[in-house]
């Protein structure tokens, strides 16, 4: 995916389910902006995904000192915690949001308490408001509901532009029922699911680049997902280690 001067590629792909015994899933969307010297991510996951992480950023000649910014879309854990990774890069985070995160109790919800502890104080840090522009193009929304600081970024071009949503709608059911699961307050939800509408209309072929589920673009309100989506597991259900069965994570 190209906007302008940018090349946006997904590294990490989101999905759209949760644990049903196990806690939390936390298979979040990290996507990288490279271009008019920014390498950017959008969302870092949290510690199942650094190895693949380090990985996906190998394979395209980088490494994690060559990352510039990290731009979280809020706090959760499955979206911030990996920000330790690339302490040497701007860390841009909605200044609500953090405040808001050093409030909430610790040990009773998604926020890492002490990385955002950390965080607060560290010196590459840029807290930024809505309509703030971050980089060169980029531009953050406020889209609160999921948590009360969330923001949404969007990367404008001349002709088109990419949408990053984070979990103001994380996927692409939440975007066609316009109500959210999750959520600190469903009114506010709904409210910024409507706002990103808005702004995925605006500019025909648009690209929208949810937290957890694939990129998509829309015509006339009919959503299309961008690749395939790639989901598994292997288990070990045998009696030796070399016997595994993989489990695909999809629809047929």
């Amino acid at each position: 995916m190209k906007v302008d001067g940018y090349e946006i590629d997904v590294l990490i792909q989101g999905f759209p389910g949760r644990m049903v015994c196990h806690g939390g899933l936390g298979w979040s969307t990290v996507a990288l902006i490279r271009g008019n010297g920014h390498v950017a991510l959008v969302d870092v996951g949290s510690f199942n995904m650094r190895k693949g992480l380090i990985e996906q950023l190998a394979k395209r000649g980088l490494e994690p000192a060559d990352v510039t910014e990290v731009i979280l879309t809020h706090s959760h854990y499955d979206h911030s915690l990996n920000w330790i990774l690339f302490r040497q890069a701007r860390i841009i985070i909605g200044a609500r949001e953090l405040a808001w995160s050093m409030t909430e109790p610790w040990g009773e919800t998604p926020v890492p308490e002490l990385y955002m502890r950390e965080l607060e104080s560290w010196p590459s840090l840029q807290p930024v408001a809505a309509e703030q522009e971050c980089m060169p193009g980029l531009k953050a929304h406020a889209a609160p509901g999921h948590t009360p600081g969330h923001l949404v970024f969007v990367l404008e071009g001349k002709e088109h532009d990419a949408i990053f949503t984070g979990d103001a709608a994380k996927n692409r059911a939440e975007l066609l029922s316009r109500k959210a699961e999750a959520t600190y307050d469903a009114a506010l939800s709904a409210a910024s699911i409507e706002r990103i509408w808005q702004l995925w209309r605006k500019r025909r072929g648009s690209v929208l680049v949810p937290g957890h589920d694939l990129p998509m673009t829309q015509h006339d309100g009919r959503i299309e997902y961008i690749g395939r989506r790639e989901a598994a597991l292997k288990a070990w259900f045998g009696e030796d280690i070399e016997t595994t069965t993989l489990i695909e994570l999809g629809l047929r």
